[in-house]
């Protein structure tokens, strides 16, 4: 599952860009140049994912939206994994992960923290206690 959401970059009439993102109504940047408004994104992005996950706030799941104005924007790499076993987990106590892991369920709950960075070793072992595996990429 690639974790993106589309941001909309309408151009302002004083010069530069607005950001929205159609499935966070709370999440709204502004950046003078193409680049400026690419990095406030990212940073508006990470924020409203954040204050969701600490707050147990729905998630909407990432999907792509195309057109002139949209750009698909990554939240940074921790956020993205703790994202990943949050969406993945499901409804799978952290107590029962713990067990298959052999962990205990405090080791397991931190997975789901963005601001906690999770080893490969550690993804690698959930996704198979998940029954599903760890897929790497460079972009």
């Amino acid at each position: 599952m690639k974790i993106e959401y589309p941001a909309i970059f309408d151009p302002a009439d004083e010069g530069g860009y607005t950001i929205t993102f159609p499935d966070f109504p709370e999440a709204i940047s502004e950046g003078d140049s193409l680049e400026e408004a690419n990095y406030n994104a990212i940073e508006v992005l990470d924020l409203t994912l954040k204050s969701r996950m600490e707050d147990n706030e729905i998630i909407p799941l990432p999907h792509f939206e195309s057109g002139a104005n949209v750009h698909m924007v990554a939240p940074d790499v921790n956020i993205q994994a703790a994202l990943l076993v949050k969406l993945n987990r499901g409804e799978k106590k952290f107590s029962d992960l713990a067990r298959t892991l052999g962990t205990s369920w405090p080791a397991v709950s931190r997975l789901e923290d963005p601001k906690h960075w999770p080893s490969l070793r550690q993804l690698d072992k959930l996704a198979a206690a998940l029954g599903k595996r760890l897929v790497l990429s460079l972009e």
